[in-house]
């Protein structure tokens, strides 16, 4: 390269180290994006999002032309900074090993830490523009992929380790679903919130949970003066009373009040209507889960 000016070594250099930065800020955008959100947004019609979709189904391929061409690259990077030291410095030891310590210096800061901290910061936006970019790569370089990924699956074998295809890991448990509300901030509202986490219990609840008191019920007696159930029943917010006879605790039925209409403008309510007008009580088991009710 003694016939290359130090100005062009120096610029290719620069572009080494941008695409090294390219392929790191892919990696970490990819694999830190939300699937869930990109689902949504291919679900919207949005081509980079269902780009990024189907290159995370392809992990393996995905990682394979990322890290192919990054080791590349960074390998071109290290060579062309022996040159450019040699050239300068001549062939010193202590020149090469200043050279080593810089390149490693440089790709840290311009082609692995900046650029992984900037792809994870806004994941799901540069994976969707960042896929247009490495599915043609991806093509181009699918035959050199295929063969490295032969190594790959055989010493996952020989490991006993099966890659999982079934994209398991991306769907959610309760508890996850849990924290992604409990995180969801302003986006959903208090009241919001609070009902779709009631949601997440309803496995652990009872019919006792959720049972009114009694005291709270309302209820009519059987057995006290017809006027005191006339105008209960005038009074009533409810479309279905419980009945009781002597103890609040001994339900002996359920008066649905439509079926009293015609008596009550009748004026012909009376004790022995009420028991006609009776549903029979269904009784629950306070351990039932409510699941099951």
């Amino acid at each position: 390269m003694n016939d290359i000016p130090l100005s062009a070594q120096f610029a290719a250099l620069a572009v080494l180290l941008a695409c090294s930065a390219f392929f790191s800020i892919t990696e970490t955008a990819m694999m830190a994006s939300n699937r869930h959100r990109l689902r949504h947004m291919a679900g919207q019609g949005d081509r980079g999002a269902q780009l990024a979709l189907d290159l995370l189904a392809r992990t393996d391929k995905m990682l394979g032309v990322i890290l192919l061409g990054n080791n590349l690259i960074n390998a071109a990077a290290a060579t062309l900074v022996s040159v450019i030291t040699i050239e300068l410095f001549g062939e010193e030891k202590w020149a090469l090993s200043v050279g080593t310590l810089l390149v490693t210096f440089a790709i840290l800061v311009f082609a692995e830490i900046t650029p992984k901290v900037i792809g994870a910061a806004h994941a799901d936006r540069l994976a969707r523009l960042l896929a247009y970019l490495i599915w043609p790569l991806l093509r181009a370089a699918y035959p050199v992929v295929w063969f490295v990924n032969l190594f790959v699956e055989a010493l996952l074998w020989l490991l006993r380790l099966k890659p999982d295809a079934s994209n398991e890991n991306s769907r959610l448990s309760i508890e996850e679903l849990r924290s992604l509300v409990l995180e969801s901030g302003n986006f959903i509202p208090q009241q919001h919130r609070d009902i779709l986490l009631n949601l997440f219990e309803l496995e652990q609840l009872t019919v006792a949970d959720i049972m009114t008191p009694r005291g709270e019920i309302e209820a009519i007696d059987i057995t006290a003066p017809l006027e005191d159930i006339k105008q209960q029943l005038a009074t009533s917010f409810h479309t279905r009373v419980a009945v009781y006879q002597n103890d609040p605790a001994n339900i002996i039925g359920i008066v649905h009040q439509r079926r009293l209409l015609a008596e009550a403008f009748a004026g012909g309510i009376n004790h022995e209507l009420l028991r006609e007008r009776m549903s029979e009580p269904y009784f629950i088991p306070a351990a039932t889960p409510i699941y099951t009710q």
